[in-house]
């Protein structure tokens, strides 16, 4: 399928979800305008994705003082290279969509590249703060997280062999364990092609305060995986748990003092509790369901990836666990920040409210 095959599949399905989804907004008293693609976009959507979008600065800029923090307190530096070509490809992105919101027809491309630089900003900031929080070097919790496990009765040790035992699943488990790639543009891209601005501003939203979160909790809970702790070889003839060896090269490192200069092409995920990419499958989930065409193939690809996660990135279950739950806290407040912004409506009620309350 080329490319143009491709756009017109997408502007299709677009097409089609819109029809489909047309006397609900009706009934929801949305006023829809024609958009370049057909389908139909009401001013409200446009107006209160614009307000989320620049609202979701002000975490990304915490982002950028806390790494400036931490950088000027610390023996880290950052090979300015690296960052300088990241940099400047996410501002390019970030003009262009603005660029294209100036236009009732670049609406749906706009919000999309725009989603796509500010995920792009937060993956700048967010990977050397993880190794800055893992420089703290406090004891490693992977006997903890082990026994976790065994409290709940889940067997690691009888899980991987039973994935051992199935070459055949081998190659899945590191293909959807490699679809940690995919949600960030992915999710950008349906949301905005499908004009569900708001949803796609909550997902970025989500996304920083799951990550951020997730890099404080590794540093007071660092572990190292599963396979030294248990035993098991993470690296045979019919598989490598690359997920597992990269941090495995990576992290010890850093917590001796060793690594010290951050190379953002060589950053490697350190994390292991919250597992990072059992949250941002969990996201994905909840960003894609309301495309109702694209739930299927979210299920797949990331219920894959939850399901891969364990073996191939070395993560005990309750990581995953902590990684969905982390993922589902931050939804709930993305959509809580969001609905006050867009509405001005009190979501947690003041106390002279309740008082009020009480008193009739």
């Amino acid at each position: 399928m080329g490319y143009p095959d491709f756009a017109c599949c997408i502007f299709t399905l677009c097409q089609l979800n819109d029809f489909m989804l047309w006397p609900i907004r009706q009934q929801m008293g949305e006023v829809p305008s024609q958009s370049f693609w057909g389908g139909m976009i009401s001013d409200t959507e446009q107006r209160d994705g614009r307000r989320l979008y620049f609202f979701n600065w002000v975490p990304l800029l915490l982002l950028a003082v806390s790494l400036g923090a931490c950088l000027a307190a610390s023996n880290f530096s950052l090979k300015l290279e690296s960052w300088t070509r990241a940099v400047v490809i996410a501002s390019v992105l970030t003009a262009a969509g603005l660029w294209l919101l100036s236009y009732w027809w670049g609406s749906r491309f706009g919000f999309a590249l725009l989603a796509i630089a500010q995920i792009g900003f937060m993956c700048m900031l967010v990977a050397p703060l993880s190794y800055v929080a893992a420089a703290a070097n406090l004891p490693l919790q992977d006997a903890s997280l082990a026994r976790m496990d065994q409290l709940l009765g889940l067997d690691w040790r009888a899980y991987f062999e039973f994935a051992i035992a199935r070459p055949e699943l081998l190659s899945f488990a590191i293909f959807f364990y490699a679809m940690i790639i995919v949600p960030w543009a992915g999710v950008s891209v349906a949301l905005g092609m499908t004009g569900r601005f708001v949803r796609l501003q909550q997902f970025v939203m989500a996304a920083v305060l799951t990550v951020s979160v997730a890099v404080i909790i590794s540093a007071a809970l660092p572990a190292i995986g599963t396979y030294g702790e248990l035993g098991l070889p993470a690296d045979t003839e019919v598989f490598k748990a690359s997920g597992y060896v990269i941090q495995l090269e990576i992290l010890p490192f850093v917590r001796d003092g060793t690594l010290r200069v951050l190379n953002l092409s060589h950053l490697g995920g350190i994390i292991t509790f919250p597992s990072v990419h059992a949250a941002i499958a969990a996201l994905a989930i909840w960003g894609l369901w309301g495309v109702w065409w694209l739930r299927p193939l979210a299920l797949i690809l990331n219920g894959g990836m939850l399901l891969a996660t364990p073996l191939v990135g070395g993560h005990y279950f309750v990581d995953v666990f902590a990684g969905v739950g982390l993922a589902a806290l931050s939804i709930a407040a993305a959509k809580a920040i969001s609905q006050r912004i867009v509405t001005g409506v009190e979501v947690v009620p003041s106390m002279r409210s309740l008082q009020g309350k009480l008193q009739t």
